[in-house]
C-alpha cells in the first residue's frame, strides 16, 4: 500500500485503542503505519522521562544555567558518583509499546486495521533527553541512555513480529544544538555537530532490523507551539536526510521534514531540489496545519513541489498538545489534503 499520509506519533485522544480506531476509519487506504498515540504520562513527548531521570539515585536535580525552551529543571550526577558507573533502569517506552501492539493486534485480528498496516513505536534519540535534561557530564550519560533505550527496542522486537513493526527516531533536539540553543557536548561548530549527529543517527538506525520498516521524524521543537528557532529553510534538513540516506547500512523507508505555517515560500523549499533519497524513501512534508485547513496546505503543496515533485503529507509535529475533540477534524484534513496529491 502506498502511504500518502504519516503520523508522526502524538494523536492525543484517550487511549491507543480509540487512537488505532479513529485512524483506521478515517485514514483508511492512505497510512500503513499507525502509532498509539502518545496516550497518560507520554502525552509531552520526552518530558515524563526528567520525573525518570531526577528519581534516579546516582543523579541530582540542579537549576538551568540560564532562560530554557521548554522544562526548567536538569540533572547531573551526585558528588562522588563516578559518571561512567551510571545505568539506567526502565524508561517505560517497551512497556508502553508493548501493551500497545497487543491492542493492536486485537484490533487487526477484528478487522479494524487492515492487514499490511504496521504498528508504528516512535522512540526520543538519546540527544533528546540528555541535551534538553542533563546538566553535566553529557558524554557519559548519553552513552548509558542509549544503551538503555537500544536495550527497550531489543525487548520490542523479542515480542513485535518484525513484519508487523515500523520504528520512527524522532530527531528534534539536534536541530537545536545546531542552533546553539542547547549545548553542545560534541563538535565545535555545525560542521562537525552534524557529523557526529549523523553516527549517532546512522547507529541507532542500524539498530533495527532489515525486516522492521525504519524512519526519522526530523523536527524543530513544538514545546507551547514554539519551535526551537524559525528554520530557515530546509538545508539543515536536508543535510541530516542526506547523511542518513548514504550511512545506513539497511533501507531508510521515511523521512519527515517540517515545514512551518507561514513558509509557502518557494525558499524555504529550495533546498529540497538537491536532496538524494533512494527510490524506496517516502519523503513527508509536515505542512498540514489545523489553523489554516486545506486553503493552507493547498498553498504549502504548490510552493514544495518547485523543488520536489513526489511526498506525502502530515502535521508538522505530531498532533500532540491539541484537545481530543480537536482530532477527528484533524485527521479529517488529513486526507482531505493527501487527496491534493
Amino acid at each position: 500500500m502506498k502511504s500518502t499520509v504519516h503520523l508522526c506519533g502524538s494523536v492525543p485522544l484517550a487511549n491507543s485503542e480509540t487512537v488505532f480506531r479513529a485512524v483506521a476509519t478515517k485514514l483508511n487506504g492512505r497510512v500503513r503505519r499507525i502509532p498509539d498515540g502518545e496516550p497518560g504520562e507520554r502525552d509531552n513527548w520526552v518530558v515524563w522521562q526528567l520525573a525518570k531521570l531526577s528519581a534516579h539515585p546516582d543523579l541530582e536535580t540542579v537549576p538551568p544555567p540560564g532562560p530554557e525552551y521548554g522544562p526548567s529543571l536538569r540533572v547531573r550526577p551526585k558528588p562522588g558518583v563516578d559518571p561512567a558507573s551510571v545505568a539506567f533502569g526502565p524508561l517505560g517506552y517497551s512497556a508502553a509499546a508493548l501493551d500497545s501492539w497487543r491492542v493492536f493486534a486485537r484490533l487487526r485480528a477484528e478487522g479494524v486495521i487492515a492487514p499490511d498496516v504496521r504498528f508504528q513505536v516512535s522512540l526520543p534519540t538519546p540527544i533528546a533527553v540528555v541535551a534538553a535534561f542533563i546538566g553535566a557530564r553529557h558524554a557519559e550519560l548519553e552513552a548509558a541512555y542509549e544503551a538503555r533505550l537500544l536495550a527497550e527496542l531489543e525487548e520490542i522486537l523479542a515480542v513485535v513480529p518484525p513484519a508487523d513493526l515500523a520504528v520512527q527516531w524522532d530527531t528534534a533536539v539536534e536541530f537545536a544544538v545546531f542552533e546553539g540553543v542547547y549545548p553542545a557536548w560534541y563538535g565545535t561548530d555545525y560542521p562537525s555537530r552534524l557529523a557526529e549527529t549523523l553516527t549517532r543517527l546512522v547507529r541507532l538506525g542500524n539498530a533495527v532490523p532489515d525486516e522492521v520498516e525504519l524512519g526519522y521524524h526530523l523536527c524543530y521543537g513544538d514545546f507551547e507551539h514554539k519551535h526551537f528557532v524559525e528554520p530557515a529553510d530546509t538545508s539543515k534538513l536536508v543535510a541530516v536526510a542526506d547523511g542518513l540516506a548514504g550511512g545506513l547500512g539497511r533501507r531508510l523507508d521515511w523521512v519527515h521534514m517540517p515545514v512551518p505555517r507561514d513558509r509557502a515560500d518557494e525558499a524555504y523549499f529550495a533546498p529540497l531540489s538537491g536532496l538524494s533519497l533512494p527510490a524506496e524513501t517516502t519523503l513527508f512534508l509536515g505542512l498540514v496545519h489545523a489553523t489554516d485547513g486545506l486553503d493552507g496546505a493547498r498553498a504549502r503543496i504548490d510552493a514544495a513541489r518547485g523543488a520536489v515533485k513526489t511526498f506525502g503529507v502530515a502535521t508538522e509535529c505530531g498532533m500532540g498538545r491539541r484537545p481530543s475533540e480537536q482530532i477527528p477534524a484533524l485527521l479529517d484534513l488529513h486526507a482531505a489534503v493527501a487527496d491534493l496529491l
